[in-house]
């Protein structure tokens, strides 16, 4: 749009008191540097002023902390309902995680905001225009959605433009507002006492700036950029990621790597920068979260028991400050079916089809109910989803109800103590599809409820409705990929669980304790009251990584987590004998309530080949059944293997 079609246009919209503009790409241009090459460039001065004063930080560390920083922070907002990102958090985090005081976030502000000025060109055209209506008496204001605060925007606006161009600066940080949920538009027009319909805003931003805006009455003008010009900067950052990953030194993983001669060693040297890695998303989520709502983490029993232990000592090694309330959770899928249904969920009763296939009406009123019932002849019948709930609350469902609605109210008493005056919250575990945030939610829809967990994966293939508020902070993939190392524990995710879980039975029922508490079979699970590492080698293995830390050991953690991660995927996708012997892992049970337990390998049996073939379909860990089964054939048996998953990744995408 060219000067005289924008004055034109705001002449033509009647009777303006208030001009509003976005910032960047707008009154400000981006050239074709992308945010990434930008970020790249600034991290390299940084380690440059660090070394200077005696820091010797390499650029990829500070690139990888300020992406893991910046991303789960985003993450952290998506799920939640309000706020933004704010760019001083982040930096803050960076440097948390590196060990350096936070005195340097002023040194790395002031270098980001001087990499953007080398990256912006002023809007000359747009800026004669927006000072001709401000001669004319219009108020004129930016409004920008930015991690930057409206301090560092107006000394980017100045660099440019004399100083009395813009009036008041609004940005998303300082707000806790933005425009592409809209909400930041109805703020400004209280803060300026304008009505919106007499304000006029410039943008290039379909969603946040014309579409949002005009929702509110606001007459929008539409200002956009080239479509070259974001294909340029795609080129730019994919250019910058390729120098970042030449330039990454990895120090510590070109040393030779430790023999894993036992399960303890597996989880020390493989595991427990894993773990590490882990733990520290754990508390960069939560920290985001900590800034904007009164929430609260609940590590849900079993696998969060072991999870939280590794979490406390890593926050504590590496002095990461999280206030935010902390709890294990008395919780399992049964526990929170039970509470679903009273809702009468769909989610609940999809959840029943799945865990009782082929079994009756009768085996789904003893799980959740807690007992054996003396119910009429139709509970014999084979389940159907579509008559649980008319059945349960039929007057023949009572005495099943009656006990569903006790259990319930004792673990309701539990999670309202854990949470206490809190509304946001997050449960963490192992993983994989959150049906127990999804349950969850749907019992307690007051309550915002997500999960943060190890891996994230649509295996059962039901409704990915409640995927927003799941995040798999190390994988999100719903099958293994040979080219996306993570999703190696995929194949082996028995590991995982078996890795977190301490020996404790699976949270069936709640009885009284006291007058206004409640236990549960599961026994004390209490933060101290419980150690997850005994009995459990790899556990404690890790956590014997985690305790050698120093207060930089977030930087070793880093590099070391590259080698673990590969050395993690050979072992699981090519595993050796020494392997076999280090995750030989005991049985599981199958938990909802039921007797059934899981057993990594079925029982040696001398059988015919082609029937030992077929029987690894329904192995845990395929990779090392064939291993242990086939120890000749096994190198051509796994490549294959290999194969089909890189066919069947290529599909699913």
């Amino acid at each position: 749009m060219s000067p005289q079609e924008l004055a034109e246009c705001i002449s033509a919209s009647g009777a303006i008191d208030l001009i509003s503009t976005d910032v960047f790409d707008t009154l400000l241009l981006r050239t074709t540097r992308s945010a990434r090459s930008r970020i790249r460039q600034a991290e390299h001065l940084f380690s440059r002023s660090l070394a200077s004063r005696g820091w010797q930080i390499e650029p990829s560390l500070l690139i990888t902390a300020r992406a893991e920083a910046e991303r789960l922070a985003f993450r952290a907002l998506e799920a939640g309902r309000s706020g933004e990102v704010r760019l001083t958090d982040v930096i803050g985090r960076q440097l948390k995680l590196l060990g350096l005081p936070a005195s340097e976030i002023a040194t790395r502000l002031a270098i980001e905001l001087d990499v953007e000025k080398k990256s912006l060109v002023p809007n000359r055209y747009l800026a004669n225009v927006l000072l001709a209506n401000r001669h004319a008496g219009r108020r004129i204001v930016a409004v920008s959605d930015t991690m930057l605060s409206a301090e560092d925007v107006r000394e980017l606006i100045h660099h440019f433009y004399v100083p009395d161009l813009i009036g008041q600066i609004y940005t998303s940080s300082d707000c806790a507002r933005t425009k592409r949920r809209g909400d930041l538009f109805p703020y400004v027009a209280e803060a300026e006492s304008v009505s919106l319909g007499r304000i006029l805003h410039i943008g290039d931003d379909v969603r946040a700036d014309l579409a949002n805006a005009s929702v509110h009455g606001i007459t929008a003008v539409h200002t956009p950029r080239p479509i070259w010009l974001s294909h340029l900067r795609k080129a730019n950052g994919a250019l910058a990621l390729m120098r970042s990953a030449l330039s990454s030194r990895t120090q510590f993983a070109k040393r030779p790597p430790a023999p894993l001669e036992n399960a303890h060693a597996f989880g020390r040297f493989v595991l427990g920068p894993i773990v590490t890695q882990f733990c520290v998303r754990i508390w960069l989520y939560a920290a985001e979260v900590e800034t904007h709502d009164r929430s609260a983490l609940l590590f849900c029993a079993r696998g969060g028991v072991g999870i939280r232990e590794a979490f406390e000592r890593v926050l504590a090694r590496l002095s990461l400050p999280l206030g935010m309330r902390r709890g294990n959770f008395m919780v399992s899928r049964l526990v929170a079916a039970r509470a679903a249904i009273l809702t009468r969920s769909s989610a609940a009763v999809e959840e029943l089809s799945r865990e009782f296939r082929g079994r009756s009406f009768s085996d789904v009123a003893s799980a959740i109910g807690g007992r054996r019932y003396s119910l009429p002849d139709r509970w014999n019948e084979p389940f159907a989803a579509g008559d649980f709930l008319d059945m349960l609350f039929h007057s023949s469902g009572e005495a099943v109800l009656s006990d569903i609605r006790q259990q319930n109210a004792r673990f309701e008493r539990h999670f309202s103590k854990l949470r206490n005056d809190t509304s946001r919250i997050l449960l963490c575990d192992t993983g994989l599809y959150g049906s127990t945030q999804r349950l969850m939610a749907s019992a307690f829809p007051a309550l915002s409820i997500e999960t943060i967990q190890f891996a994230r994966a649509n295996y059962k293939g039901h409704g990915e409705e409640h995927f927003p508020k799941v995040a798999g902070l190390l994988v999100e993939r719903n099958c293994y990929s040979p080219l996306d190392i993570h999703s190696c524990v995929l194949r082996y995710w028995h590991l995982i669980e078996s890795l977190f879980e301490p020996a404790i039975p699976s949270v069936r029922s709640f009885v009284e304790d006291g007058e206004d508490d409640v236990a549960a079979n599961c026994g004390d699970i209490r933060y101290g009251f419980i150690d997850p590492g005994h009995r459990n080698d790899l556990l404690s293995g890790a956590l014997g990584y985690v305790d050698e830390l120093s207060i930089e050991g977030a930087v070793k953690a880093s590099i070391d987590t590259e080698l673990a991660w590969v050395r993690l995927k050979k072992a699981i996708t090519r595993p050796t004998a020494e392997v076999l012997h280090c995750l030989d892992l005991p049985a599981r049970s199958v938990d909802f309530g039921r007797p059934d337990v899981l057993n990594v390998f079925r029982p040696h049996q001398a059988r015919p080949t082609l029937s030992r073939l077929a029987s690894l379909r329904a192995e845990l860990w395929r990779e090392g059944a064939i291993a242990r089964e086939f120890p000749v054939l096994k190198h051509a048996l796994l490549p294959m293997l290999d194969s089909m998953h890189s066919v069947r990744a290529v599909i699913a995408r």
